[in-house]
């Protein structure tokens, strides 16, 4: 700050608003010359320690992924390369591949690291709702809004938004968030008022939204707005060099939190994982090594500890209770976890994907003894 007319209250209130230093006329050239140079070695000490301040952030938000396919390094790569634009991505894949991991990483490589990450499961939330937790509402909108609430987009101005199971939002919703997505501002269910909010979008599913398009289920405007960059995950048993590493991670988390000492899979047990179809991805792993460390007594996880389903004991397997009707019910216990796993538990769209209605899919369940 340069000024003719000096006064104390001036040069305090320069310094507060965040100039460097306070001179008065006449200055000489070189004076000032040198008080910039200085600023400027202040200004960049304090990018450089914005930089290490974002890289530590990162160690310590950002979530643990093993790499070590080259499908998953491709993966990797994409992320790091899109995560400091405000692009819109699409992740597809499987159910359990870890679509909310590759979104929250995303994130934490971003400039919005220290902004909010909240996700929406679009299919976890009746379909009735889902605009207003996405968009909130004004006092006496509905029957029971009794007061003002924000909606989950507006909770995250500064970070980023993950929706996941896009394809499963009604046409209504779908028009209103297109919007959204275009404008970057939207009405709070029962407002006139728009609200303009600064976030990202990162959207999942596992349905293939292109044929939904062809169909007539999804919009196809939504669909492009959403697809401006894709990551697609592959599903674990193409990428079966990671089980391994994932096996180990997983045994180290679930050791912890049982309060077990475990150290090791045996070379047999890893035979047999890696063997395996693994149609939950890797869910159905982390599932399974939890199974094992829970049920474990040694510290090392042999095949004696593996479900029966991987290790090759299901007796319902062996030739001598062979039958039709055994037959059935596996292929029927088969296909209902399966779905159920894809569907996180949800009984509601699970018996959609099944065909069923929701009571007749309990039925079953509790038939078929699943859990």
């Amino acid at each position: 700050m340069m000024t003719g007319h000096a006064t104390v209250e001036t040069a305090l209130q320069a310094m507060k608003l965040g100039a460097y230093d306070y001179l008065t006329k006449p200055c000489h050239i070189r004076e000032l010359e040198a008080i910039i140079n200085k600023a400027f070695e202040k200004r960049q000490l304090k990018l450089e320690n914005m930089i290490l301040q974002s890289r530590l952030t990162y160690k310590e938000k950002a979530p643990d992924i093993v790499v070590r396919s080259h499908k998953m390094s491709d993966v990797m790569t994409l992320v790091r390369k899109i995560a400091a634009s405000n692009a819109t991505v699409l992740v597809t894949g499987d159910s359990g591949t870890g679509k909310e991991l590759i979104a929250n990483t995303v994130h934490c490589f971003s400039p919005r690291h220290n902004g909010p990450f909240i996700d929406i499961s679009c299919a976890a939330i009746q379909e009735t709702l889902l605009e207003s937790e996405l968009f909130g509402y004004e006092q006496g909108a509905f029957t029971g809004a009794h007061q003002l609430k924000k909606g989950k987009v507006e909770m995250a101005h500064g970070g980023t938004v993950f929706l996941d199971e896009i394809g499963d939002i009604l046409s209504e919703v779908q028009a209103k968030l297109l919007r959204f997505l275009q404008e970057r501002e939207f009405e709070r269910v029962g407002g006139t008022k728009s609200i303009r909010v600064d976030v990202r979008i990162v959207a999942a599913t596992n349905r293939n939204l292109a044929a939904y398009v062809q169909d007539g289920r999804f919009r196809e405007d939504l669909y492009h707005r959403l697809n401006v960059i894709s990551i697609t995950l592959p599903p674990l048993r193409e990428r079966k060099e990671d089980i391994p590493d994932l096996a180990q991670f997983f045994l180290k988390r679930f050791s912890l939190d049982a309060k077990k000492h475990f150290t090791a899979i045996t070379d047999e047990a890893l035979e047999k994982l890696s063997g395996y179809g693994w149609p939950g991805n890797v869910r159905e792993l982390a599932n399974v090594i939890e199974h094992a460390v829970v049920l474990g007594q040694d510290g090392v996880i042999s095949v004696a500890d593996l479900p029966p389903t991987i290790s090759g004991d299901d007796p319902s397997t062996k030739a001598e209770s062979f039958s039709y009707r055994n037959a059935v019910d596996n292929f029927r216990r088969e296909l209902v976890s399966r779905v159920l796993a894809q569907n996180r538990g949800n009984r509601i769209t699970a018996a959609k994907t099944l065909g069923l209605h929701e009571k007749s899919l309990i039925r079953l369940i509790r038939a078929l003894r699943i859990h």
